[in-house]
């Protein structure tokens, strides 16, 4: 099978190329994906690129010569004790080694594909739409009638955002450059702040849940808009540099997380099989659409990863395979 190769770290123009190998062996409890379409996500990012640079030395040699989380796709086999689904099926999920035409995962980490989306739509739910969710609901504990402002609106993650806090009920406010202004509206948010006319740390508003995406404002600046009882989350994984990334961010917000209560600390989210039935049920009732920035061949992966890599995505960026 075709599939994108990395051996090293670097530029992912550079170090990433297609190579015809081995198709993945189906083993018990797994099911074998021919994968249709994958999507990138930051971390996909920081995997290829070995960024922050102070860690490379303890990530030694990328753990995985295929890189890629996210698919859709029809299922090829089932191994040995494998009930739910069967070949021909049509899910998304998660994996290591997504882009490829071929992937395999156990098979729990795949669920039916809601029949309204594409294959490439399928593909952008994965890690960036649980993120969402997970950040919103489990971390913001949002609730009906609350104000909630997404920094970073137009991204990967902040188009979930803004869509899973209006379907609890939120008040959303997005902010993002003037190009998005529109889009980021069509998706739901009541309010839309373009960040190039206007500072949301100083127009007087307040919040009750803040997800910060992009880190442009001190964490004391960002805090000073919450609510009494409100709450920063911040979570920008490409700003602060290639060299030390977002380790300054993290510690600062860890450390002051111990002292103000209205700072949450560093939340480390994972996909699930539940979220993903939560989020298909959700996009089933027409309240989530995953938004496309732009789609690539599999043989483009590189270049789709640098574009993802300059931080100006509207939406995800999808490999169609």
């Amino acid at each position: 099978m075709k599939a994108i190769v990395q051996d090293r770290y670097g530029n992912p123009e550079a170090v990433l190329g297609l190579q015809e190998i081995a198709k993945p062996a189906v083993k018990d409890g797994e099911a074998l994906v021919r994968v249709h379409a994958a999507s990138i996500h930051v971390g996909d990012w920081l995997v290829v690129t070995g960024v922050p640079y102070i860690a490379r030395p303890a990530y030694g040699k990328p753990k995985g010569r295929v890189p890629g989380t996210d698919i859709a796709g029809t299922v090829e086999a089932v191994g040995n004790g494998v009930t739910g689904i069967r070949p021909g099926d049509e899910v998304f999920g998660w994996c290591t080694g997504a882009f490829a035409e071929y992937a395999s995962a156990p098979a729990d980490h795949f669920v039916p594909k809601p029949a309204n989306l594409t294959f490439e739509q399928a593909a952008a739910v994965g890690v960036s739409a649980s993120t969402a969710l997970q950040l919103l609901r489990d971390q913001g504990k949002i609730k009906p009638g609350q104000k909630v402002l997404i920094n970073g609106a137009s991204g990967g993650i902040g188009t979930f955002a803004v869509q899973v806090a209006k379907a609890f009920g939120a008040e959303v406010t997005g902010v993002c450059s003037s190009r998005n202004v529109e889009m980021v509206r069509s998706i739901g948010a009541d309010h839309v702040i373009d960040y190039t006319r206007e500072d949301f740390t100083r127009n007087g508003h307040r919040f009750d849940f803040i997800l910060d995406n992009v880190a442009n404002h001190s964490l004391s600046d960002t805090r000073r808009v919450l609510t009494p009882t409100g709450k920063l989350q911040s979570n920008n994984g490409t700003s602060g540099g290639r060299w030390f990334g977002t380790i300054g961010t993290v510690l600062k917000s860890a450390t002051v997380s111990m002292f103000e209560r209205r700072q949450l600390g560093p939340a480390i989210k994972f996909a699930n099989r539940a979220d993903l039935l939560v989020l298909k049920g959700l996009i089933e009732a027409g309240k989530i659409t995953p938004i496309i920035d732009a789609t690539y061949a599999l043989s483009d992966t590189g270049k789709a990863l640098a574009h993802v890599g300059e931080g100006h995505s509207r939406g995800t960026v999808v490999i169609s395979v």
